[in-house]
């Protein structure tokens, strides 16, 4: 019997208009719960924990999926999450751009990444200013194996559903000033704001695949 995530996908994918694709953000999710999903055509998947994500990826190396790294990017992990991963959608600061375009040289890749900005104070978000962003475009857009895309940009709490639009639009605008044609804004408490926006990834966890379940101790 179908688990109530097929519903959900089914769901949300009637409610989606065509340039907002959804990204199954399956992390705290056993790889079962992915197979399921990826069943119905789902094939972009969003994992912030690494060695959780390469665990699901070796169990799952049947499937042509697309992964997505969507955690805040640690230095030291730069080169197992270039390896792993073929989207990065939290690139914040120009000294972590310069070790991924380094690291992913080396590695013979070529990520796609999204700019991670911060447009409303966050003491709990990383990411550029809109100003900051522009100041050091110039130099991002000359980095070597990156494949800028798009911008990120998460809502902090507390923000109105009104007060969300807002924030979601002037990132759109922010896009579309830099020529890049993706916007990662929205999760499960507010993508209806994004898509209202202009967004074209949705990470979608609890919306998608319910609450994720305990951890278990061990």
């Amino acid at each position: 019997m179908p688990s109530h995530s097929v519903d959900r996908w089914h769901d949300l994918r009637a409610q989606l208009p065509e340039r907002s694709r959804l990204l199954a953000v399956s992390k705290g999710h056993p790889a079962t719960a992915i197979q399921e999903i990826a069943a119905l055509g789902q094939t972009a998947f969003g994992e912030s924990r690494l060695q959780e994500a390469q665990r699901k990826q070796a169990e799952l190396d049947d499937l042509a999926l697309n992964w997505h790294f969507i955690g805040r990017l640690q230095s030291n992990k730069v080169r197992a999450v270039v390896r792993a991963f073929g989207v990065i959608h939290s690139l914040e600061s120009w000294s972590l751009a310069e070790r991924i375009a380094r690291i992913a040289s080396e590695e013979n890749r070529s990520p796609e990444v999204f700019l991670q900005v911060k447009l409303r104070p966050d003491p709990n978000k990383g990411g550029w200013s809109a100003a900051e962003l522009l100041d050091v475009w110039p130099r991002l857009r000359e980095l070597p194996a990156l494949r800028i895309r798009g911008l990120m940009t998460m809502a902090p709490q507390g923000l109105t559903s009104q007060e969300r639009h807002v924030l979601f639009g002037e990132c759109a605008a922010l896009a579309d000033r830099l020529a890049l044609p993706e916007r990662s804004m929205g999760m499960s408490g507010d993508w209806r704001e994004a898509v209202a926006a202009g967004s074209t990834w949705l990470r979608l966890g609890s919306a998608l695949f319910g609450p994720r379940p305990p951890v278990k101790d061990g």
